[in-house]
């Protein structure tokens, strides 16, 4: 890990800084109209982390206090520790599965990082860990959400327990994309094309949809849950009242722990609306752990195996309690957002103007300022009235059908994407060893990531098809420095 002093934060408007503010019209009501001037290296104020290298996305907010940083120790063991098959000496961490993807939250989540497929190296054989496989069939299941597959419910689990049968294999399989840049630049995109094998309980029901999604980076959600309902709200309406494609919506899905609906803002589709009904659903979905939120194995009726397969906590639901799993919440919701890198290099203030000129930032609005915790006993009080520089909106966007899984989720259709926020995608290779991004790690880079838009994005796609080799660099710089 690399430690970097604090800097002070010049005010200084560059010329390119300068262009790109004035190409910001959408947020400009006196907040944000020159936000891109003004940002400099803080990413979240005074809870900014200044590190690089392998741990930038796992520091703690800075303003934690003592209380609060044992906390979020607690909470980081808890989180990074393998969980184990029950019957175990300890009770503490044992109720693994029946059917998993992984040990641990770690285990999809690496150094608090971003996921990536298998590697193409390996030929695809090693099991997909970070890549998790989505399952419903149609219709409108509890609370407007998805109606899981009869038999393998809504994520496929391809690993199990001794005495369980893991539900089945993914098979991925590439088509090749190619195109080519105005200057005659060739690129090469590959399409993935999944499939599901050897499964362990008959075949999925007629009409089955699968969508893969790729664990994202954790620093900085418990900020993003903080940034107000209305500002999400007032993003689609002011989108919807401006010319242009740009057409963003919100998706309202439920939250186990509000008991109600609230805008989501955290998955691929927005389909979680807060950090703690999104970690109670992943320990129950990818580790087979139970909690109070959700008391009952996994198990579909056809999984008589998985039925019968020993529970942890000797037996006593829910196999994680309330307070270990609201240590698990603290921690990654007080994770801080790396600071800036390279903010007044040359290349990086021409690349922040192409990404205003191409109208980026119409999706992936660049500032908010928090506000209060959803639930303060899961936060810190910390992560109120901070300026924070997420680069999202937070809405679903229609980003066309070569990026389309074909499966709604809630309010969000089958071509229908959240915009992600792009802070920290600088340091995915720092921290992961890879450059995967998009909902399944197709594209290989910043760059491929833009030439997979299409839908609501496709003008500011061909604007990027446009530049040069020197523009494309330095699109790609200003991106990496956030």
């Amino acid at each position: 890990m690399k430690l970097r002093t604090r800097q002070k934060v010049g005010l200084a408007l560059t010329a390119a800084g300068a262009m790109a503010g004035l190409l910001w019209p959408l947020w400009g009501h006196g907040e944000a109209d020159l936000s891109g001037a003004v940002q400099g290296e803080l990413t979240a104020g005074e809870a900014t982390a200044f590190a690089t290298g392998r741990n930038a996305f796992s520091m703690p907010l800075p303003t934690l206090d003592d209380d609060e940083r044992s906390r979020f120790a607690v909470g980081n063991s808890f989180f990074r520790r393998n969980w184990v098959e029950a019957p175990a000496s300890t009770t503490a961490r044992d109720g693994l599965g029946p059917h998993f993807i992984a040990r641990s939250c770690g285990g999809c989540h690496v150094q608090d990082g971003r996921g990536a497929p298998p590697d193409f190296r390996k030929r695809l054989s090693e099991p997909p860990v970070a890549l998790l496989m989505r399952l419903s069939i149609p219709g409108i299941g509890a609370h407007g959400g998805v109606v899981p597959d009869p038999v393998y419910g809504d994520q496929l689990n391809n690993a199990a327990i001794q005495g369980v049968a893991p539900e089945g294999q993914v098979r991925i399989r590439y088509q090749s994309l190619r195109g080519q840049f105005a200057d005659g630049t060739r690129y090469t995109l590959r399409k993935p094309l999944y499939s599901l094998t050897n499964l362990a309980y008959g075949p999925l029901a007629p009409g089955a949809m699968i969508s893969p999604r790729i664990a994202p980076q954790m620093a900085g959600v418990g900020l993003l849950e903080a940034i107000p309902e209305s500002d999400i709200l007032a993003n689609a309406s002011l989108q919807a009242a401006s010319p242009g494609p740009i057409k963003g919506q919100p998706n309202h899905v439920w939250d186990d722990f509000a008991q109600a609906k609230r805008v989501g803002r955290f998955g691929w589709k927005a389909n979680q609306a807060s950090v703690a009904s999104q970690t109670a659903g992943a320990f129950l979905g990818d580790i087979g752990i139970t909690s109070a939120q959700h008391p009952d194995e996994a198990c579909m009726p056809a999984q008589k195996d998985c039925q019968v397969a020993p529970r942890g906590a000797q037996g006593k639901a829910p196999e994680i309690d309330e307070r270990t799993l609201g240590d698990v919440i603290f921690y990654q919701a007080t994770l801080a957002p790396a600071a800036r890198r390279n903010v007044n290099d040359a290349q990086v203030l021409r690349g922040q103007a192409l990404f205003a000129q191409a109208q980026c930032s119409a999706c992936h609005r660049p500032s908010y300022t928090t506000g209060a915790a959803p639930f303060p006993r899961l936060s810190s009080p910390k992560v109120q009235g901070l300026k924070i520089w997420p680069y999202t909106d937070l809405l679903l966007h229609d980003m066309g059908p070569d990026l389309a899984d074909g499966r709604p989720d809630y309010a969000a259709n089958g071509q229908q994407w959240k915009t992600p926020p792009l802070w920290g995608v600088g340091l995915v290779h720092d921290v992961n060893g890879h450059r995967r991004l998009l909902h399944d790690g197709r594209a290989n880079g910043v760059l491929e990531a833009v030439l997979w838009h299409g839908g609501e994005a496709q003008a500011a796609r061909q604007q990027v098809l446009q530049l040069n080799a020197r523009d494309r660099q330095a699109l790609v710089a200003f991106v990496e420095s956030l």
